[in-house]
This record gives structure tokens, C-alpha cells and sequence, in this order.
């Protein structure tokens, strides 16, 4: 009999869910930047194996939200942990106890299920700090299981996969074998054009913007894509595009590439820059972002 379920990867921003799902699903589907907060939608990767089909939830990390998007992020958080089949607590080994680990923990143990914990970034600590850091934790949390891993190195991730292969329920596929995410391809386009202003402008910018693909045209040997980078402010643009149009050039060089590779063929790609204030309290830029309003 077959096995299918949903896994969902929660924790605090910066904890490695991005990095945990790529790693797990052998693709890139989640956008992964040094900077926290980068995932704002939920992002499921697909990973068949044997007679097991486990579905990857990548929730954004969960903080204290301001802002109307900030909400519908935090939301899409909780919402996937409620509906999966599977609970994984990411935490960052490295930061430790946070004050938002320990919210996140507390508000998983009042839902009474089972939760297994998972320590990331375990290369990055001395192993004597694992079983204080797991001892605390576990006072929070009855977790059912506790794995240590590093997800940017790969260690611990097949002890890993079988817990949750052997925890899914009994079920048919709910998606083509061949499929790895119900990304639409446009979504897609635009995490990765918003990757790229991540990874290349400072720190107030990226959270700032938000990109939405208007126009995605598959020809005959290329994907011709026109995106628009929406920006709260006027000196966003200013540094977005940079000096001659230099900033602007290189982020669409960076993005074309990566979506060439993930595409598999020529992508011609054209970015232009909006200022539009407020546009994250807005209901269409909060659902093109792949997002349900907040309640």
C-alpha cells in the first residue's frame, strides 16, 4: 500500500527551512538568503520515495507581525502546521532558545499533537551545547523525536526522511510522480527575481519590495518573462535600479541564469521597477504573493 502526507517545516526566521526543503526534495523550490524572512508563502516540494510520497510544507518563519502582510505570512505558518500529517520544528543550533523559538514551542505544545524536533545548523556549534540546547526544549515540548542535522551539508537528512516516511498515513499519490511542487512557474519566476534583491541590495530594501510576474510566454525555444518590482519608497527604486541602470541589470543577469537552469532552456527576461507605498496592505499584492488574507 502506498503512503502519502504532508510534512510541515516550522520554526523561527533564519532557522534553515528554506536550505531543509531544497535538501530534502534535491531541488531548488524555496528561496534561501543569509537575511530572515525571506520565505512569505508556503512552498511545497514534492519527494517520491519508494511505495511513499511525502509533500514538503515550507512555512514562512514565524514572528511577531506588523504589517498586513506580516499577518498573512504568520498565518500561512500556523495553517500549514495545522494540516499536516507531520510537525518538524526547525531551530537554528546556533542562535539557541530564542524568545521566538521559545513562543513557537510553547504554542505547538498547547495544540497537543506530535511534534518532532530537529536541530539545524549543527556544524556551526560545539556538539557539547546539543544536549543543554535539547534538554530545554524538550521541556517546552513532549517531542515525540529529536534529530540533529545540518541541512546546508546534508547530515542527518535519511534518518530524518525515514521518520516521516514511516508516520504517513496510508494513501494514494495525490500528485504525478514526476511533479516536485505546485509552484505555478510564474510565482516561481518572481521568488526568484525577489531572490536575487535579497542577495543584493541592503538590508531595509528587499522588505520593502514585493514581485509579480505580468507576463509569462512560453516560445517556441525560450520563456519570454516580463516582471514588476514594486517598492514602498522612492530611494528603494533609487537603489534597486543603481547607478545607470547598473543594479537593475545585474539582479536580472543573476535571475535569468538561475532561471534558465531551473526552466532548462533560454528565458529572456525584462524587470521594471514601481514605486507603489503601501502595497503591503494591499489584497491583491498579498495574494499575487501567493498568500490568503489574514482573518
Amino acid at each position: 500500500m502506498s503512503k502519502c502526507g504532508f510534512v510541515a517545516l516550522i520554526g523561527a526566521p533564519n532557522a534553515g527551512k528554506s536550505t531543509l526543503l531544497n535538501r530534502l526534495t534535491g531541488a531548488k523550490l524555496s528561496i534561501v538568503t543569509p537575511k530572515a524572512q525571506t520565505t512569505r508563502a508556503r512552498v511545497l516540494g514534492i519527494l517520491v520515495r519508494g511505495q511513499a510520497q511525502m509533500l514538503f510544507v515550507d512555512t514562512p518563519g514565524i514572528f511577531a507581525p506588523k504589517r498586513r502582510l506580516d499577518r498573512a505570512m504568520v498565518a500561512a505558518a500556523w495553517d500549514g502546521a495545522a494540516e499536516a500529517d507531520v510537525a518538524l520544528l526547525l531551530v537554528d543550533a546556533k542562535a539557541g532558545l530564542t524568545p521566538a523559538v521559545r513562543e513557537i514551542a510553547q504554542k505547538l505544545a498547547a495544540t497537543q499533537r506530535k511534534i518532532a524536533l530537529v536541530l539545524n545548523k549543527i556544524d556551526l556549534i560545539d556538539r557539547q551545547k546539543l544536549l543543554p540546547l535539547t534538554q530545554e526544549l524538550a521541556a517546552l515540548v513532549p517531542f515525540e523525536q529529536v534529530f540533529m542535522i545540518s541541512a546546508q551539508a546534508g547530515d542527518g537528512i535519511e534518518v530524518l526522511l525515514d521518520y516521516c516516511e514511516a508516520r504517513l498515513p496510508e494513501s494514494p499519490f495525490l500528485y504525478p510522480e514526476d511533479e516536485m511542487t505546485d509552484m505555478p512557474d510564474r510565482l516561481l519566476a518572481a521568488e526568484i527575481v525577489r531572490e536575487q534583491i535579497f542577495l543584493q541590495t541592503r538590508d531595509e530594501v528587499p522588505y520593502g519590495t514585493t514581485v509579480e510576474t505580468e507576463s509569462f510566454k512560453e516560445q517556441k525555444d525560450r520563456i519570454r518573462i516580463e516582471a514588476v518590482i514594486y517598492v514602498a519608497r522612492a530611494g528603494h527604486k533609487a537603489i534597486l535600479i543603481g547607478a545607470g541602470g547598473a543594479r537593475i541589470r545585474e539582479i536580472g543577469a543573476r535571475a535569468r541564469a538561475e532561471l534558465t537552469r531551473l526552466f532548462e532552456t533560454r528565458v529572456d527576461l525584462f524587470l521594471r521597477v514601481a514605486e507603489r507605498p503601501g502595497w503591503d496592505e494591499e489584497a491583491a499584492r498579498i495574494r499575487a504573493a501567493g498568500l490568503d488574507l489574514p482573518k
